[in-house]
């Protein structure tokens, strides 16, 4: 069972390194239905997975000047808040309790299918956005940056998923003027902070299990630099349709549960 948790690892973290999207989003489902965890274990142990594989990406982008800091921050002023009041209301309903369960699989579905929709129409809120660029002034475009990191906050705590494609396409509505690479780049620095908040929070609950996370580590480590480095020679194009499919799939078989 261990060579299949790393084996998991290793194949989200090429997904990751291909798109930048699929940690939590396909990790926790797969803990939840290939491999039977609770779903407050899943989501614990995958807050804190995505905390270590996303401090390597926020390197690279650090490095390589593509975070806008301040767009960081805006959302951690929203998403920390939101995070540690989630999980205080975690706590006082109990982790481990059905009622919390069913709570996060079903935070976890609707979370998929909405990550699904994302990856699809990416390009076309995109081109919206560059259409309409002086429909939101830069305070009202801040301001809801702020509410977006709340939102985000709160759903990462229930489900760790849309940090990555969730946050990015609404980034990409909100401030359509900078680079993708910048927007990019500031979403996975602020999913850092964000599930690490959360994952720690789930710890002190009980919610993780180590063992599994060294063997998801063990595999998503070399997984993210193999699907960096093939992410030059495989189009995004032709893998977001695939992901997008996977996602919804997932979502809807959890919904069925």
């Amino acid at each position: 069972m261990n060579f299949l948790y790393s084996c998991s690892g290793l194949l989200v973290g090429v997904l990751v390194g291909l798109t930048g999207v699929g940690g939590g989003s396909l990790m926790t489902p797969l803990l939840v239905l290939l491999f039977g965890f609770h779903p407050a274990t899943a989501v614990g142990t995958d807050l804190l997975f995505a905390a270590a594989t996303k401090s390597v990406g926020t390197g690279v982008h650090g490095f390589t000047g593509t975070v806008d800091w301040r767009i960081t921050g805006l959302l951690a002023l929203g998403s920390v808040p939101a995070t540690l009041i989630t999980v205080g209301i975690i706590a006082r309903v109990g982790a481990a309790s059905p009622s919390m369960a069913a709570v996060m699989t079903s935070i976890l579905a609707i979370a998929l299918l909405a990550t699904a929709l994302a990856i699809a129409t990416r390009n076309r809120i995109q081109a919206f956005a560059l259409a309409h660029l002086d429909a939101l002034t830069r305070s009202q475009a801040e301001s809801l940056t702020v509410v977006t990191g709340a939102l985000l906050g709160t759903l990462v705590a229930l489900s760790s998923v849309g940090a990555g494609a969730l946050g990015l396409t609404a980034l990409v509505f909100l401030h359509p003027r900078q680079k993708i690479a910048r927007l990019v780049g500031s979403d996975i620095a602020h999913a850092v902070p964000l599930t690490l908040i959360a994952g720690i929070g789930h710890w002190f609950l009980g919610s993780t299990d180590w063992g599994l996370l060294g063997m998801l580590l063990l595999g998503s480590l070399p997984g993210i630099v193999i699907g960096s480095l093939l992410s030059s020679r495989v189009p995004e194009s032709a893998l977001r349709p695939i992901l997008a499919a996977t996602l919804l799939l997932v979502g809807t078989s959890l919904l069925a549960r």
